[in-house]
């Protein structure tokens, strides 16, 4: 009797013994320990990417899970991340919203992944195994990307993995999203420096259709602070602010950060004072 086509029922204590003690998971260390001790029975790994967000805006925020130097969240940049992760979840849409195996010849682009350490860390995956949930409530889709120096081809693996899902995305939930865990860690020092007011924006008229609070977000994008800077001057996540700067983008029919504030600031010399 088999269970899923590869597992017998001889793996179903112990694989309910790792969906137990997924519920335990709470800090990012036990996530990394859940992970390499209890998940590695079934899916073999040394790399867990996971990547969520509304793909089809481009919007997403990503975490890297590895014992390996050189692949870790901070040494990987969204220009990376994000077309990788999004050609993996167009795929796995395309193949019906169901696991399938990539390999490192034909699966990988390492061209863009510059930092010497995680290239050479990527090009010592051989294989991995890709499943997905599609969220079709709040959008937040997530795609899950294991990856190992050996073959997860292996029918055990993706069946595990397909079993497993809810409970690796469960864990990955349960953990707190930190700023560190997108961007840089070192917190910005804004000192000596005017900050913005809340009476400047009331007395602001509005440019480009823009809100108060995108009003707000570009005075900062003026002065040359990150997401990841803004977000925290804010009390925001990093990724909320990239979802308003998604938004002023299109209000203003711009490509990118530097042409957003020109067009702020024409748009501001030509209207109108209170």
């Amino acid at each position: 009797m088999s269970l899923l086509g590869h597992l017998s029922i001889d793996d179903l204590g112990p694989m309910l013994q790792v969906v137990q003690r997924s519920f335990g998971v709470r800090s990012h260390g036990d996530l990394f320990h859940w992970l390499q001790d209890d998940l590695q029975r079934f899916i073999p790994h040394d790399v867990v990417i996971a990547a969520w967000g509304d793909f089809s805006m481009g919007l997403i925020c990503f975490d890297v899970v590895s014992p390996i130097d050189g692949l870790r969240t901070d040494r990987f940049s969204e220009k990376v991340i994000e077309p990788f992760a999004n050609a993996l979840f167009s795929r796995w849409l395309a193949c019906g919203n169901t696991p399938f195996t990539i390999n490192g010849s034909t699966g990988f682009d390492f061209e863009p992944f510059e930092d010497q350490a995680t290239l050479a860390g990527m090009r010592h995956m051989r294989g991995g195994l890709v499943h997905g949930i599609k969220d079709r409530r709040g959008r937040h889709d997530c795609i899950y990307i294991m990856l190992g120096a050996t073959d997860l081809t292996d029918g055990k693996a993706r069946d595990s993995l397909r079993f497993m899902l809810p409970y690796i995305d469960a864990a990955f939930r349960q953990v707190t999203p930190l700023p560190e865990q997108y961007f840089e860690a070192s917190r910005p020092a804004v000192v000596n420096q005017r900050l913005p007011s809340d009476q400047d924006f009331d007395t602001q008229l509005p440019v480009g259709g823009l809100s108060g609070r995108e009003m707000e977000i570009m005075e900062w994008v003026r002065m040359g602070k990150t997401n990841h800077e803004i977000g925290i001057i804010l009390d925001i996540s990093a990724f909320t602010v990239k979802n308003h700067m998604q938004r002023i983008f299109k209000k203003l029919d711009v490509m990118n950060r530097a042409q957003a504030v020109s067009k702020v600031e024409t748009l501001s010399r030509l209207m109108p004072t209170k």
